[in-house]
């Protein structure tokens, strides 16, 4: 089956990912590897007009990544990661998803070279 895009981290998605237990992050990169071959909302949800998560549930923890899509030359879609958290609560804290919507504009920022 065919990927419908890629997988890249920012620094902070990198490092809670490398933070994680060895099962658990072997988990949610499956996850992840899951929700790139096939539509299923249990893994990759959109939260927002442009964040979106992608949801992991091992040994009754629930950990989310935040993400954004992006086109590379209108070929290559990517969905960037922004960070990560270990979700607590029954509602998605409004501030995580702040978060990467401020994470997402520094990389268009970033990307197009305009300043802040």
């Amino acid at each position: 089956m065919a990927e419908r895009f890629r997988v890249e981290f920012m620094e902070e998605a990198a490092d809670f990912l490398a933070s994680l237990p060895v099962k658990s992050r072997e988990k949610v990169l499956f996850n992840i590897w899951k929700a790139r071959n096939a539509n299923d909302k249990e893994l990759f949800k959109k939260l927002t007009g442009d964040v979106w998560e992608f949801r992991t549930l091992y040994q009754k923890t629930y950990i989310r990544f935040f993400a954004f899509w992006d086109k590379h030359d209108g070929l290559d879609t990517v969905v960037i990661s922004t960070h990560g958290i270990i979700k607590k609560t029954g509602k998605l804290p409004k501030s995580e998803i702040e978060r990467a919507e401020k994470l997402r504009q520094r990389y268009f920022n970033d990307k197009t070279g305009m300043k802040p």
